[in-house]
């Protein structure tokens, strides 16, 4: 299993100062764009809100949602229109994810979890394969969760793995210890399967 650092504790600022050096550095290492995957949910976007003060130059970083509602973007629960919104106006380029569509090499990964063990919306009953053909699938989470009772669309773990970093933001005590037991090879749940195909760093911030 790839190395993975923990650092508990950190605040939403911490954080967006960890990704603006991560991107600062990526965006440093080519002449050309970049493109990065991040969550929907609640958690990243108090974080993006903490990088618009950044010099980040947002007009060389594609922005691909790890997965997303099928909604359309207006909705409140689309995860796209929601990261259309706030990266947009600083000069980002969102991309919605499509059935088909042909995902590019990640310098970042940024991912959730969810009490299940899910990554993006590879729910458990979906059982994710590290080595799925596809890199986009159409899925639908097995019970529906009954905040967001929508079907979904999700990268594949070998999507989310064609990157050069991973990380994670996981709050809670409970995610943290299920964390855990996925780093440690105790379960078969999809956090799990993606963290023992890494081959990338991942850093986690709890």
């Amino acid at each position: 299993m790839t190395h993975i650092t923990i650092i508990p504790g950190a605040n939403d600022a911490e954080i967006a100062q960890w990704l603006e050096a991560h991107l600062s550095r990526a965006l440093a290492d080519t002449e050309g764009p970049i493109a990065i995957t991040i969550p929907g949910g609640s958690t990243p976007f108090p974080i993006l809100a903490d990088l618009h003060g950044s010099a980040l130059d947002w007009a060389r970083i594609t922005v691909w949602p790890g997965d997303d509602r099928i909604v359309p973007e207006d909705h409140p629960a689309s995860n796209v229109g929601r990261i259309r919104e706030a990266l947009e106006p600083l000069g980002a380029r969102v991309v919605a994810l499509s059935e088909g569509a042909r995902p590019p090499h990640f310098a970042l990964t940024w991912l959730g979890m969810g009490g299940d063990g899910h990554i993006a919306s590879l729910f458990p009953n979906t059982d994710p394969q590290a080595g799925d053909a596809q890199r986009v699938r159409r899925l639908t989470p097995d019970p529906l969760p009954p905040e967001a009772p929508f079907d979904r669309i999700s990268l594949t773990i070998p999507a989310l793995l064609d990157s050069d970093q991973l990380l994670f933001v996981i709050r809670g005590a409970d995610k943290a210890a299920l964390f855990a037991a996925a780093r440690r090879g105790e379960n078969d749940l999809p956090v799990a399967r993606l963290l023992s195909a890494a081959h990338q760093p991942v850093t986690c911030f709890t």
